[in-house]
């Protein structure tokens, strides 16, 4: 075993800190408060909550919320709540100037989500042009969909 903390399912827990962009920070140094490994919020509870986060601008902090979602919801829900992670995520490298990043992880998420009707089908499509946008304009368009 490498040392890591796992959870009792042996999956690694991810106790380093981060900052407001999700960049990890050295151990010991102060991160910003952090979505709890065992976060299971309701798919309404996880809406609100990623659109809070977008409006604050932090989607690093959104992709982990639905990240939560998708680990605890229905397999036939996994697809959405993971392609709407990765768009999230897909945000988080627009905000540090990775566009190329960014587009491969729009396209994913688009990709999961466009089957699963409305709104959903709108977010996708908005999602293959978000890499054209600036960070700020780009997380506020998702925030006006979710």
């Amino acid at each position: 075993m490498n040392g890591r903390d796992r959870d009792p399912d042996g999956r690694p827990r991810n106790q380093r800190p981060r900052d407001a962009f999700g960049r990890p920070l050295p151990h010991g140094a102060e991160g910003v408060e952090r979505i709890p490994d065992d976060y299971a919020p309701s798919a309404e509870e996880a809406l609100s909550e990623a659109r809070r986060l977008l409006g604050e601008r932090r989607p690093f902090h959104a992709h982990e919320v639905l990240e939560g979602r998708w680990k605890n919801s229905p397999e036939e829900e996994r697809e959405l709540w993971q392609g709407l992670a990765q768009i999230c995520v897909g945000l988080t490298h627009l905000q540090r100037g990775n566009h190329r990043g960014a587009a491969t992880l729009f396209a994913r998420g688009a990709d999961r989500i466009s089957r699963y009707g409305m709104p959903y089908e709108r977010i996708a499509r908005t999602a293959h042009e978000l890499d054209t946008l600036e960070a700020e304009a780009a997380i506020a368009r998702i925030e006006e969909l979710l």
